[in-house]
Formats: structure tokens, sequence, C-alpha cells
């Protein structure tokens, strides 16, 4: 056992298959996974249920401040409504400077960890030893989220979800604090016309290279 972490570092768009590969990645290397995207829907939802202001920046960074890692409901905060939010939220510096610190405690305690989100590898860990860039198409990416999303208001249409997605690429990439990019160093994989089991397994093949695993 090394007493070095490992850390993966898998950025990406939304939909694009980065939280799935990026669980398997955490289970094939026996390592801890955190969707970081959750801490931020964890405060977009947190700021609609108490009816707060998705742009009020300090009310949303005191909201990320008294969040508890260990009670974040992934099924819950899956919903698209609350991705929409959590673009919003996590646009603010504050919020990302409150979230920041967890992060990387995260991934720096042993054996390491898998993290996924949209600015690991540039900011939240940009010294880890294998870093992605997972993406699609934004039609791939589209029709992915529709299956999920009618499963809980079957009246959205595909048309309504790639616009979404569409907004939150803009924000997520124009933002001026750690906005979504691919880092130098990452490697680029485009799941558009790949099922699963292939896009892990060039995403297993390259991670193992860089751990040496």
């Amino acid at each position: 056992m090394t007493d070095t972490p490992r850390i993966v570092a898998v950025d990406g768009p939304a939909a694009s298959g980065k939280g799935t590969i990026s669980k398997l990645l955490a289970q094939h290397f026996q390592l801890k996974h955190l969707d970081t995207g959750l801490l931020y829907r964890a405060v977009g939802a947190r700021m609609l249920e108490t009816g707060g202001d998705l742009d009020d920046a300090e009310a949303s960074a005191r909201e990320a401040q008294s969040l508890d890692l260990t009670l974040l409901d992934a099924e819950h905060l899956a919903q698209h409504y609350i991705g929409e939010a959590a673009s919003r939220v996590a646009a603010h510096p504050p919020v990302r400077a409150a979230l920041l610190d967890a992060q990387r405690s995260f991934a720096n305690t042993l054996p390491g960890a898998v993290l996924d989100g949209r600015d690991i590898g540039t900011v939240v860990c940009p010294h880890a030893q294998a870093k992605l860039y997972i993406t699609a198409s934004l039609e791939a990416r589209a029709a992915r989220r529709h299956a999920q999303a009618v499963l809980v208001k079957p009246t959205v249409t595909l048309d309504e979800i790639a616009a979404d997605l569409a907004k939150r690429d803009a924000r997520d990439s124009g933002r001026p604090d750690a906005p979504l990019a691919q880092a130098e160093d990452a490697l680029l994989l485009d799941t558009t016309n790949l099922a699963i089991d292939a896009a892990f397994e060039a995403a297993r093949a390259f991670v193992a290279s860089q751990l040496h695993a």
C-alpha cells in the first residue's frame, strides 16, 4: 500500500457519462468516489427549499458552509430541476471557495479517490495522477437526460432538456471562476457513439497507465 493518495480527476459536461464511468473506476481501482456535482446540487436544493434567491452569492455560500457531506441524498439530488439550480449557485465564487477544502480533503485521504465534476483537473486537484475529460454531443446528452427525466416528469420534452443543457454548458464554461474546461494533460474521451462498457474500458486503460496499476 502506497502512502500517497491516488487521485483520478474526471471532468465534463452534464450527461456525458462521467458519473457512471467515475463510479466504475473507483470500484475497479478500489478508491473512494465523490460526485462533486452533488455538493452544488445540495446547495441549490437547500436554496430552493428555503425560498432563497439562487443568484444571492452570500446566502448560497452560507448553505455551502453548513453542508454535511455524509447526508447527501444522491437520488433526490439527481432530479433535473435541481441540476439547473446547482449550475446557478456553482457560478458564485464564495460557494466554490466554501466547498473547495472539503473536496481536497476527501481526495487526499488514503487510499485516494476518483472525483468527478467540472473543475477537478484544473482547480480542485490539478496534481491528480490521472485526468480525464469526458464529453458527448449535445444531442446524445439530451437524449440520455430526457430518458431519465421522463420517469419523474412524463411531460418534459427532449427540446426542453436540450435547451437546459445548452444553457448550463454556456454558464459552466463561461463563468469567470473555475470554468468547465479540459485540463491540458487530461485524456479527451468522447462517449457520443460509445456504449458504457467501451467508454469505461478506454478510461480504465488510461487510468491504469497513469497510476501504474
